[in-house]
């Protein structure tokens, strides 16, 4: 991989890690459509990093509120009905699911996954989920009015992001617009939620991050541009659902799951 392979694949991871369209997904197919090698899971995992490092600088104080609230509550009571501190429980109990999923399947997740196929059928098949969502909720509830039942099956969803082509973004978001909270809501969630998940992730995969060829200096590259783009994504995502839906995320999804159905099918890129 060079320099230039780099920058591209962290633009992408920028633009797709914090919109409903997979990140991974874009990874595997990206390098396929344009000739490249697949940069192979433990890339995927570290640039990510890089994204996670924008979600965390652009939440920092509520990151930092939740963080210091949590922790006063363990022995002073009064702050335990605190939004921050019962936050703090929301995002760590909701990484449990996809913690104990990715364990889990670890093997699966990295090899027979990683297929075009596979790839391009949940595109679709979440695209169309996440209509029904934006259909079927009724987009009332902000983040204040977050529960731990609600934090568990947003947490449950995002188990689905392991499948390439999901979106752990869209997962997420899905499932809290079927519980009825605001787009802008489901979002901001998303992002708090998306931090231990991402983190722990990444940290896994560095056990052989820089086995079987994976550069350093392409990797930070990659790393670095992620973070500056996915930084400038969130802010205007969250911008976006002000007034917009997740509509446009559909088609995308369902379109360019279609295409690559479509060179799959024509032999023009190869599935894995």
């Amino acid at each position: 991989m060079n320099v230039v392979e780099a920058t591209v694949l962290g633009i992408v991871q920028g633009l797709t890690e914090f919109l409903p369209i997979s990140s991974s997904g874009h990874l595997l197919f990206v390098p396929k459509f344009m000739g490249w090698d697949d940069p192979g899971a433990p890339f995927t995992a570290v640039i990510q990093l890089g994204t996670m490092a924008a979600v965390i600088i652009y939440f920092w104080r509520d990151l930092v509120k939740i963080a210091t609230t949590w922790t006063k509550s363990l022995w002073t009571p009064d702050l335990r009905r605190h939004q921050d501190a019962r936050m703090g429980w929301y995002i760590g109990l909701g990484t449990i699911p996809i913690s104990v999923c990715g364990l889990a399947f670890s093997d699966f997740i990295e090899g027979p996954s990683r297929n075009l196929w596979i790839n391009s059928t949940t595109l679709i098949l979440m695209g169309l989920l996440l209509m029904v969502s934006e259909w079927a909720g009724n987009r009332k509830r902000e983040v204040a009015d977050l529960n731990l039942r609600d934090g568990l099956i947003i947490g449950a969803f995002q188990c689905l992001s392991l499948i390439p082509g999901s979106s752990r973004s869209g997962s997420t978001m899905t499932g809290a617009l079927f519980l009825g909270y605001t787009r802008e809501a489901a979002a901001r969630y998303s992002f708090l939620l998306s931090v231990p998940a991402v983190v722990l992730s990444g940290a896994f995969e560095m056990r052989h991050a820089f086995e079987g060829g994976l550069q350093l200096v392409p990797t930070i590259v990659a790393t670095v541009v992620s973070f500056v783009v996915g930084y400038a994504c969130i802010a205007w995502l969250l911008k976006y659902l002000t007034r917009h839906s997740m509509m446009v995320f559909v088609y995308y999804r369902v379109a360019l799951g279609g295409i690559i159905m479509g060179l799959l099918a024509a032999g023009t890129i190869t599935a894995t």
